[in-house]
């Protein structure tokens, strides 16, 4: 299928002698033409960032949607702006079928297209753009068959992760057929699930059809309680998108790091409100996880947890993020399969907003195993306001330091309380 689409867009730049790029509908790379010659101002950073990332930023698409191009039913001329790294105008092509868009087809001007008739109002475009369009037409076609097959994938695997333990035989049954009829899936493959959270489905019920190497399927799910779907809870209605990825062998899981990656870049993957730190911060970035292997369908619902949980992890702790593999949390392995609840008595007045300088000194000095000087160190700060610090801490807690099970305590406490 990606073949299919490297040829339509040769066709539009044979037919219009112009380097052609084609973009999904959340501006996702499918496939982009040669850029002939020696000129190194044939690109400019927008496009050349969009090929090397394989998706253009959030910024540069809200720039080129207050064109109107999601609403175009015929080209559009896109003028330069040096000021948003735009050095060259293009001419858009919108990539619709029966009236849907499901992406967009973007040519370079360097000059030699100011003239082209676009057609519209009553004038009929230049036949080479007449051309274009018909060519677009196709990959619209081609688009929404795999839309469509995206879509039911998407809710069988869906189907599967919410199911309860009696139907998963059955469900894992349906996504075995229907993987293999999509996309002749061999039984056995090792697979795996990436979690990335939080996930935006404002713009659509379903998740785009998956357009990575090794991505099978993806649906969007909510979360409960504490980001665990088997509770809910008041976090319902933050949602997670769950990628279904074929490895190459199971302790191999380059794929879905490179999956999460690209996913993550995703315009949906904008962070929206998420559970706060211990010093009641609200993190806004996005983070994702990825469970463990599996060759087994019935399986995947664990893995999916797993995924979800090491995705929680990274967004509340920074040195396991963005993107954290289940096997690599650690201690928040633990942490986040314990339920919600409240904090602790003891440390519940240090997670007050007005502490949050004292809660940051306290998971320091622990997570430094209790060494001052590592830990002054490491917060830029004078031992003794350290001491201080710690010494505020202990009376506002009613903890002692000193005291392995107090330590322990107020560790759990202030980790549990990021997630």
């Amino acid at each position: 299928m990606r073949g299919d689409y490297q040829q339509l867009v040769d066709e539009i730049s044979a037919a219009l002698g112009a380097p052609a790029t084609l973009e999904d509908r959340d501006f996702g790379l499918i496939a982009f033409g040669a850029h002939e010659g020696e000129d190194d101002e044939v690109m400019d950073p927008v496009r050349t960032r969009s090929i090397l990332q394989r998706r253009s930023s959030a910024a540069v698409r809200a720039w080129f949607e207050a064109f109107g191009i999601a609403r175009a039913t015929s080209p559009l001329r896109i003028p330069p702006d040096p000021a948003a790294g735009v050095f060259k105008g293009r001419i858009c092509l919108p990539v619709r079928h029966r009236g849907v868009v499901h992406g967009y087809v973007w040519l370079l001007d360097d000059g030699h297209l100011t003239d082209l008739a676009l057609g519209g109002a009553g004038t009929p475009p230049d036949p080479r753009m007449a051309q274009a369009m018909e060519t677009a037409a196709r990959i619209g076609a081609l688009l929404a068959d795999e839309s469509r097959a995206g879509s039911e994938l998407a809710q069988v695997l869906r189907e599967l992760l919410t199911s309860r333990a009696a139907g998963r035989a059955a469900a894992a049954a349906a996504l075995r057929d229907a993987l293999r009829d999509t996309l002749r899936f061999t039984p056995g493959t090792p697979l795996t699930l990436v979690a990335v959270l939080p996930w935006d489905t404002a713009a659509t019920d379903t998740a785009p059809l998956p357009s990575l190497p090794g991505l099978l399927a993806a649906c969007p799910l909510p979360v409960g309680d504490a980001g665990r779907p088997d509770r809910p809870g008041p976090g319902a209605a933050e949602s997670a998108l769950a990628g279904l990825v074929r490895l190459r062998q199971t302790g191999s899981p380059a794929p879905a790091h490179t999956a999460a990656d690209h996913l993550l870049r995703s315009p949906r993957a904008a962070a929206g409100p998420a559970a706060g730190g211990p010093a009641g911060t609200r993190p806004t970035r996005g983070a994702a996880g990825i469970g463990l292997a599996t060759r087994e369908l019935a399986e995947l619902p664990a893995s999916w947890q797993q995924a979800l949980d090491a995705a929680r992890a990274a967004r509340a702790e920074p040195r396991l993020g963005p993107v954290a593999e289940w096997d690599g949390l650690g201690a928040y392995r633990l942490l986040t399969a314990l339920p919600a609840a409240a904090p602790d008595p003891s440390v519940g007045p240090l997670l007050a907003p007005a502490h949050a300088e004292l809660a940051r000194t306290a998971e320091a000095f622990l997570d430094c195993a209790g060494q001052a000087s590592r830990t002054a160190q490491q917060l830029g700060i004078h031992r003794q306001t350290l001491y201080y610090r710690l010494a505020r801490v202990e009376k506002l807690t009613g903890l002692d330091l000193d005291e392995g099970a107090d330590r322990l305590l107020l560790h759990m406490a202030l980790k549990a309380a990021r997630l």
